[in-house]
């Protein structure tokens, strides 16, 4: 907070003035006016007369001259410190201490005479705290006259400048001082700016303030209080500290944190501004960047690399990109380049190719070899859009069809991709509706062992018995209910539905559930679980939850505790689509798996590809090391079924085995024994 001198002077229990060299008021407290009854208002002129008046120097001497003043103005002449007996006028008398300035002026100290005191003891203490009060304030505080010529300065004022003492003595020149802190680095950058807050001081006879931004780079606020006789008191407070807090808040709310890119706000703010030029001159495009395959990255070797790899992802792009086009960061792996003055399709394209090509080059980052991709969205204008929403809504839509269109590629945005759009939100409110209303069935796939080829269970599929579309396929559905976080709600439904279904089923036939990881992210599946098994009476054992390690990935801690909680009800837990992500080994070390599913892509290419039946070779013979029982999906072939009972796989599910069916129908695979003999099964010697 910036104090000016006379605000300080203003709060000492004592009178005080300053004269100039012409015995001139410079300075008067609020003290000093009122022992001396005049007001704020009256001009300096009143108050040097009644401060004459007061003195019993000013008599008349016959002998000399009429001049009533004649003996103060001899004694003030004389240019030596000395002490006057003031009279007021409702007779109080108060002592009075002149000190003479360097500079030919005077100190006028007036406090209460006490004949018990040394009134020289008090005014020395006085002049002691008024000095004190100036050393320690921590703003540098300076008093030039009329002819800016410095009257005083205190410590700070010369430290803040790096001022030598030969500068800080009462009659230096202002632009003495000014030249010199120019030769030093420490001038004001706009000398113009510094003398007009003077000038606005002086004119509107009031504190006026600025800040200055010196050639150094510190920034000094300074408030310049005007003097009634001419010149001026000011204090000088070095901001720099705040002012750089500011820009950096200011910088941190535009920009992004880890890449210093542009963030959301920033990009649009240009975007608005180069569409509203544009209207008349030029056309702009945007291009929406996805990273593909970057959460498998921050899954598999953490979120410090990811943050490694964006930063090395900001480098390429910008090497890509021209000198005037804009790169920003949306946050987690999107990125957005405002491309201006893009007049075709062509030179978009040639950007856009650009950024993909350097992407996909493999990263080098502390010795992980990283292979990623990059799918790019691209709208222009004004035929894709007429406003920055639109542009932006519209090159995020294409970047969809990318992705959609196997990544690694660029999409311009078309006309149909809006209605797309509309089509995808109106399913949504559909599905929203499907649960709220059940239009859920659960069919049911059967499952076997495989030497015997007798019936264990059945895996719960979910169907959407749409009012107008008929039977929608899963494909169509579940990645939208994963999206809106329908899934969880979904889940429970079909959790339930399944416990109570297959406590009417005879024998010890199992149930096999899916549980996607918004199920775990809502914190609430354990519960689920130990409610719809109660609900249903269903035997925990003939209950099992299908997990991909995608469920933990997210939360491996918190997942973990999740799934030993439910397994030590009695639930068994399996490994689903085995083999097809990233960490499905290290977690087998994790958490006590009673199975492992080996995923469908395998199983299609057993006849095919010799490595695919090796990896399934290695994933049976890894699951007997381990105890764990091992289950091929996607069987359909009575060649993948032979290949599979040669591997020794202990069960499967499949079209070969049993298409899946609504639960009223399920009658057909209970025969005598539970024993299903496949359709085309060639007897097997025993």
């Amino acid at each position: 907070m910036a104090v000016d001198i006379k605000t300080i002077a203003d709060n000492m229990p004592y009178g005080v003035a300053i004269l100039d060299g012409d015995f001139n008021l410079l300075l008067a407290n609020s003290s000093i006016m009122e022992m001396l009854n005049v007001s704020s208002d009256e001009h300096p002129a009143r108050f040097l007369q009644k401060l004459r008046d007061s003195s019993p120097l000013s008599v008349i001497d016959s002998r000399t001259s009429d001049d009533p003043y004649i003996n103060w103005r001899k004694k003030l002449l004389a240019g030596r410190e000395f002490e006057d007996r003031l009279t007021l006028e409702d007779g109080r008398v108060m002592t009075a201490n002149y000190r003479p300035l360097p500079n030919k002026g005077w100190l006028i100290l007036v406090d209460d005479s006490d004949a018990r005191v040394d009134a020289r003891a008090v005014i020395a203490l006085q002049h002691q705290r008024m000095n004190a009060a100036l050393g320690n304030m921590p703003h540098g505080v300076c008093m030039f006259d009329a002819r800016t010529n410095l009257i005083l300065c205190n410590a700070a004022y010369a430290q803040l400048y790096d001022l030598p003492p030969s500068l800080t003595l009462s009659g230096t020149p202002l632009s003495a001082i000014l030249e010199y802190r120019k030769s030093v680095g420490n001038a004001p950058e706009d000398m113009s700016t510094y003398f007009d807050v003077k000038v606005e001081a002086a004119l509107r006879s009031a504190v006026a303030a600025t800040e200055v931004r010196l050639a150094d780079g510190r920034t000094i606020r300074i408030n310049h209080n005007p003097l009634p006789e001419g010149g001026y008191v000011a204090t000088h407070e070095d901001i720099t500290p705040s002012v750089r807090a500011a820009e950096q808040i200011t910088f941190m709310a535009r920009h992004d944190p880890l890449t210093g890119l542009c963030n959301r706000t920033l990009l649009r703010e240009k975007l608005e501004h180069e569409m509203t030029f544009s209207r008349s001159k030029r056309s702009i495009a945007i291009a929406c960047i996805d990273l593909d395959h970057f959460k498998d990255v921050n899954d598999t070797l953490g979120h410090p690399v990811g943050d490694q790899l964006l930063k090395a992802v900001t480098d390429r792009i910008q090497a890509c990109v021209r000198s005037g086009d804009t790169l920003a960061r949306f946050g987690g792996d999107e990125f957005v380049v405002l491309m201006a003055d893009t007049p075709s399709r062509e030179k978009a394209a040639v950007v856009a190719g650009r950024i993909i090509d350097a992407v996909a080059q493999p990263f080098d980052l502390g010795g992980h070899r990283i292979e990623i991709g990059a799918s790019i969205g691209l709208a222009l204008s004004p035929g894709d859009g007429t406003t920055a929403d639109a542009l932006i809504s519209h090159a995020d839509l294409a970047l969809y069809r990318a992705k959609a269109d196997g990544r690694g590629v660029f999409r311009f945005f078309e006309s149909e991709m809006d209605v797309q759009k509309q089509e995808r939100r109106r399913l949504e409110m559909e599905l929203r509706q499907a649960v709220r209303l059940e239009q859920f069935e659960v069919y049911y796939q059967p499952e076997i062992d495989v030497p015997t080829e007798t019936l264990l269970g059945f895996e719960a599929l979910l169907r959407w018995h749409h009012p107008e579309r008929g039977l929608v396929s899963p494909n169509d559905f579940l990645p939208l209910a994963e999206e809106t976080g329908l899934i969880v709600a979904i889940g429970e439904w079909v959790l339930r539905r399944a416990c109570r279904d297959a406590a009417t089923w005879p024998g010890n036939l199992k149930v096999a559930v899916n549980v996607s990881g918004a199920q775990f992210k809502s914190r609430a599946l354990a519960h689920t679980v130990i409610s719809a098994l109660a609900e249903s009476g269903l035997n925990p054992a003939r209950l099992e939850l299908e997990i991909t390690e995608s469920v933990l990935l997210a939360d491996t801690e918190f997942a973990l505790a999740t799934l030993h909680h439910i397994k030590s009800l009695g639930v068994h837990i399996a490994m689903d689509d085995f083999g097809t992500g990233y960490s499905s080994l290290s977690y087998l070390r994790l958490f006590p798996f009673d199975k492992i599913k080996i995923d469908q892509s395998f199983v299609n290419e057993l006849s095919l590809d010799g490595d695919a039946a090796a990896i399934v070779r290695a994933v049976i013979a890894l699951g007997a090391s381990l105890g764990i029982t091992t289950i091929a999906e996607g069987v359909e072939t009575q060649e993948q079924m032979e290949a599979l009972i040669a591997e020794g796989c202990n069960e499967a599910q499949g079209y070969l085995v049993g298409r899946p069916t609504p639960a009223g129908e399920l009658n057909q695979f209970f025969p005598r024994n539970n024993v299903i003999r496949l359709r085309n099964t060639r007897r097997r010697n025993a």
